[in-house]
């Protein structure tokens, strides 16, 4: 063991974290499930979505057993979408090939969808005390500040040195406890913005903190404009108080949510609401923006009470009005969620 990773698991032994819900038990399908969730998602933020997740679906097969609106229900407000599905796809694929296990081979499980070397490395150390190093921004953190590594850690080059340090530092034992020091390392120490230096055990090594690099290490990411694009959502509400949902296509953002009915901006949003239902007036409420991590959406919610629902509109799989305790089962973005829970009551 180097004199990285014995410093770190002294530190990890008084100061890191041990009570992490997906620790006890420390299983490959908890690992794995934490793991996904916690790919740009504070702990703060996961611990109670991923006990809500644990207790609906507590085993990799409830998982695969579950339909895609379960698993994005449960997922609702982490956001990336795409990590929920393939989470599942995952899942059902290890119940058809692997008896529903996940693999305890590298290789085997980085052909599934959503697990890439980090996170294969992650269940393989956590889970079964294998000797495999993991890379995620926190680790990319640590180690580009220590080594004094410069470049955007996103580039390949850049990316396989730090593989290369990391790899190095990983010991033969304890893996399991240092794979969590590295990873609450960089997450309560050396975190992004002002980091704790006086209380890192690597600090008299780091040749960020020696050369006074730790605001410009790791580097940025080249910077880019982010786009805005806007929109009105149509908050259709009929006399019992349902909701005009629609279930988004496969492709774009949100991709297999159920959201609202759209339109390119509020001037058209009544045009749009009469093909779906008899309006009346229409309602502006406060619009928002929300954004993503390569454009803003500008969103101009417009609420048509009362609306009287045309004949068929909603005699489609992907189209329905919902009650308050359908919608609560439902997978919605974050936004919708939060806009329809804050809708005012409905007007006499």
């Amino acid at each position: 063991m180097n004199t990285f990773a014995r410093e770190l698991l002294r530190w990890y032994d008084h100061h890191g974290r041990k009570d992490l819900p997906w620790q006890h038990p420390r299983e490959a399908y908890r690992v794995w499930l934490s793991e996904i969730m916690l790919q740009q998602t504070q702990v703060v933020t996961v611990i109670g979505y991923f006990q809500r997740f644990v207790e609906c679906l507590p085993t990799l097969v409830d998982l695969a057993e579950a339909d895609e609106d379960t698993v994005l229900a449960l997922w609702s407000g982490l956001g990336y979408y795409r990590r929920a599905r393939f989470l599942h796809r995952a899942a059902q694929l290890c119940v058809e090939r692997h008896g529903g296990e996940l693999p305890s081979d590298l290789d085997a499980l980085m052909t599934l969808p959503g697990i890439g070397r980090s996170t294969a490395g992650a269940i393989l150390a956590q889970a079964h005390g294998l000797r495999f190093p993991i890379l995620d921004g926190n680790v990319k953190r640590v180690l580009s500040r220590y080594h004094g590594v410069a470049g955007f850690p996103g580039e390949s080059a850049v990316e396989k040195q730090l593989w290369r340090h990391a790899d190095a530092h990983t010991p033969e034992e304890r893996t399991a406890d240092y794979t969590q020091a590295i990873m609450d390392l960089g997450a309560t120490v050396c975190v992004r913005s002002k980091p704790l230096c006086l209380l890192c055990p690597q600090a008299a090594s780091c040749v960020a903190h020696r050369d006074g690099l730790t605001s410009v290490l790791p580097t940025a990411r080249p910077g880019k404009k982010v786009p805005t694009r806007s929109l009105a959502m149509l908050l259709l509400r009929d006399a019992g108080g349902r909701i005009l949902l629609e279930k988004r296509g496969p492709q774009g953002v949100w991709s297999g949510l159920w959201s609202l009915p759209e339109a390119t901006d509020p001037d058209a949003a009544g045009s749009v609401a009469s093909t779906f239902a008899r309006v009346g007036d229409a309602d502006p409420l406060p619009a928002f923006t929300h954004v993503f991590s390569h454009y803003k959406l500008d969103v101009s919610p417009i609420l048509f009470d009362h609306a009287a629902p045309l004949a068929a509109v909603a005699d489609r799989a992907d189209r329905r009005w919902c009650g308050r305790d359908e919608i609560a089962a439902l997978g919605l973005p974050a936004p919708v969620r939060t806009l329809l829970d804050n809708l005012p009551e409905i007007s006499p």
